[in-house]
């Protein structure tokens, strides 16, 4: 039998995804107002250079999985990982949120080259991280209970970056100009996502082994997960997820900026926030209570059904958000947190169903390729992330989108279709995906029955 980690592995675990989600969430929310208001270039450069860097950057993912795979060092194949990139993924990040005194076309090659290496360092550090979760454990539902805390801490941290990023960008810009601002957000910021990595390291454990007799075959591995079908499956949804919510979360600043006009403020505790800030709050806050319930609601009905129905109501209620104006901002809210609960729900589960796929393809190669099948999985979460930011840019100018202006109609009813009805489409194919998933949680468990009575007669014959 597997040994099953322990709490304080769980909140180990969970560290990390708070310090990646951190800087996930400012690149999300933050990053592209930043550089069409502050930096200074263009939609519809921004669009392309996301397309541009992030299509090497996915290209970037499965390398490093494989790298990983190859990794023998005392602390593991992944663990190392986050010793060695935490400092610099800090620095860059700083790096990143710096505006350098250039024209339109330096700044643009600035663009270009610092958030090339700021995705380096994001896959560098988060593809040994999520593999992590492949090996700390060989039981699936412990391995969702990592995935859920994962995400817990995941949801933290965004709600904690959302929090104090506004709020410390605002108390800096009362000493420094804009531009300083942002960079002493970002060192702020940095230095917390360091902390937590470490955390991470110093707390967490690797279990499962690759079989003493596999070879480092990387073309049998890239073949065996070519004939993954339920990976390919997960692959669809994964990508189609992500584009729902990067649609969503990459508009949701100009949709509040432009059109709510976001000069009406909320105060709380003597705090005072903006609308925006506000609904990026409360989606964050419903995120992480749909976390919370990932497993006991899919542990009632399977990760399959739970998957399928989250994303069935998400495009519903994404629909839904067409209608919203300034005065039904109550309704608007309400369906903010909704959306965010069933997002929240999906998320633990695609990562367990992941470690699933591996396990599949275990028992039917006799290989295992933990770091290849994780980090092929974070290159399509990756490629949906950078489908969905560019679409968002590329569709801001089309719809005509000018910096700092009032917005014309047609931009206005743009910004109402993009929050609501190309995200309820990016939910509906999601759905389509999952529905012809074929691991059911009883499949599961004669898989992970199996594995183990293999691994257990491999102990036995080498003792014997």
């Amino acid at each position: 039998m597997t040994e099953r980690t322990t709490l304080k592995e769980k909140i180990g675990y969970g560290f990390g995804d708070a310090a990646s989600s951190m800087f996930w969430k400012i690149f999300t929310f933050y990053l592209a107002i930043f550089y069409t208001d502050v930096f200074g270039i263009s939609a519809a450069a921004v669009g392309t250079m996301f397309l541009v860097t992030r299509i090497w950057d996915t290209a970037n993912d499965p390398i490093m999985g494989v790298i990983c795979d190859r990794t023998n060092s005392r602390y593991g194949k992944f663990r190392p990982y986050l010793l060695w990139i935490a400092v610099p993924f800090g620095i860059i990040g700083v790096i990143l949120f710096t505006t350098p005194d250039f024209g339109l076309t330096g700044k643009l090659v600035y663009a270009y080259i610092t958030y090339t290496l700021m995705m380096m360092a994001y896959t560098a550090i988060n593809v040994p991280y999520a593999s992590l979760l492949g090996v700390m454990s060989g039981n699936s539902d412990d391995r969702t209970a990592l995935a859920s805390y994962r995400m817990v801490f995941a949801f933290g941290g965004s709600l904690l970056v959302v929090a104090i990023f506004q709020p410390l960008l605002d108390l800096f810009k009362m000493s420094f100009a804009v531009t300083t601002s942002y960079q002493l957000t970002m060192v702020v910021v940095g230095v917390l996502a360091v902390i937590f990595f470490m955390f991470t390291f110093l707390w967490t454990r690797e279990r499962i082994k690759v079989p003493e007799d596999q070879d480092n075959n990387l073309k049998e591995d890239i073949k065996n997960l070519l004939k993954n079908a339920p990976w390919f499956i997960l692959l669809g949804a994964g990508v189609m997820t992500l584009i729902f919510n990067s649609v969503r979360d990459g508009v949701s600043l100009y949709y509040f900026k432009y059109f709510i006009l976001d000069d009406t403020a909320v105060t709380f505790s003597k705090m005072t926030f903006a609308y925006s800030t506000v609904f990026i709050l409360l989606g964050q806050a419903f995120n992480m209570f749909g976390v919370m319930m990932a497993k006991p609601v899919s542990a009632k009905i399977g990760k399959r059904k739970t998957f399928l129905f989250a994303m069935l109501i998400s495009a519903v209620l994404s629909s839904l958000f067409y209608i919203c104006n300034r005065e039904l901002v109550v309704l608007l809210f309400t369906l903010q947190a909704l959306i965010s609960f069933c997002a929240g729900i999906i998320f633990p589960l695609l990562w367990s169903m992941y470690a699933d796929t591996a396990d599949y393809s275990e028992l039917k190669t006799g290989r295992r390729a933990t770091g290849l099948v994780f980090s092929a999985s974070s290159m399509t979460q990756k490629l949906g992330w950078t489908l969905g930011g560019s679409i968002t840019m590329w569709l801001l100018a089309f719809y005509g989108f000018k910096a700092n202006i009032e917005q014309a109609p047609e931009t206005i009813n743009g910004l109402k279709v993009m929050i609501s009805f190309i995200p309820a489409v990016a939910a509906m194919l999601s759905a389509a995906f999952i529905f012809f998933y074929q691991l059911s949680d009883k499949k599961v468990k004669e898989i992970t029955e199996a594995l183990e009575a293999k691994r257990e007669h491999v102990t036995q014959s080498s003792n014997a």
